[in-house]
């Protein structure tokens, strides 16, 4: 840790907190994180806010080639010092989330992300992940100890919500480390989690994926309201007409949202095909 903080304090770098950012520089859990992710000599990993460098490094060790994104130009200089020596590694000083995903993806070829990320970028950057990519092998992040939890939600859970009901379509998410607020520098108010989301293709085999993220956004649009109230609001639906599709796709009418598992609104989400444009 004194190494990270004199490093940083050398080149004059000031965290920004509008950055989240929080350092790692523990080597066994930067080891541990990259061992988790599955990646080998001849993957390539996506870093998604590279920081000092740490994980970037422990990423370079392994794997065949490392593209790390950042979006504060004033860790050039210590990231020139950090990643020195290494020629696997590209860093990248560019917005992911406003990234064109597909030019991007035709460029480097399949890879996995592997990432230490602030609570604001998470759910944007997973979501983009599950929506755009067609070569994302697998995402292993660590977040916020809440965060995580609700990554592996299950049903009828206050953690479960709408973004565990998007990673269910593709693919399947489980916690592999709880990580003490003590590892970072500096030091976050909460403790974290690493998170392995486990991409398979067709693992809900629905209709549409479109109507699918449609049917999860009205099932948690008002968590407070019965599923078939959301239906309503959300498709501009008549009251019969909600009825009719819930009682198509074997759903209690009174139901809540958060009471659906990611199977039960698949169903729903093919139900909702036969009456709605795609």
């Amino acid at each position: 840790m004194e190494d990270l903080r004199t490093t940083l304090i050398k080149h004059g770098f000031r965290f920004k907190k509008q950055f989240g950012q929080n350092f790692i520089s523990d080597t066994n859990l930067l080891k541990s994180i990259v061992a988790a992710s599955g990646i080998g000599g001849e993957d390539t990993a996506v870093e998604i806010g590279c920081g000092a460098g740490t994980l970037t490094r422990a990423l370079a060790e392994v794997a065949k080639r490392v593209y790390a994104f950042d979006i504060d130009t004033d860790l050039k200089p210590v990231l020139a010092e950090t990643l020195s020596g290494l020629d696997n590694v590209e860093v990248i000083f560019r917005d992911f989330n406003k990234l064109d995903l597909s030019a991007f993806e035709r460029e480097i070829g399949a890879y996995t992300v592997v990432a230490n990320l602030p609570y604001y970028i998470t759910t944007p950057l997973v979501t983009k992940l599950l929506e755009e990519s067609e070569l994302c092998k697998g995402v292993s992040v660590m977040v916020q100890e809440e965060v995580a939890e609700r990554f592996c939600a299950r049903e009828n859970t206050p953690e479960y919500g709408a973004i565990t009901a998007a990673i269910a379509l593709k693919g399947s998410a489980k916690i592999v480390k709880r990580v003490p607020r003590t590892l970072f520098y500096p030091r976050p108010n909460v403790d974290s989690a690493v998170v392995k989301i486990s991409f398979e293709r067709g693992r809900l085999p629905v209709k549409s994926e479109k109507m699918y993220r449609a049917a999860v956004r009205s099932a948690f649009f008002n968590r407070r309201k019965t599923l078939e109230n959301n239906l309503v609001a959300c498709f501009s639906l008549s009251r019969e007409t909600a009825k009719e599709i819930l009682r198509r796709a074997e759903i209690d009418e009174k139901a809540r949202g958060e009471t659906l598992s990611p199977e039960r609104l698949g169903m729903l989400s093919d139900v909702l095909c036969d009456y709605i444009k795609d």
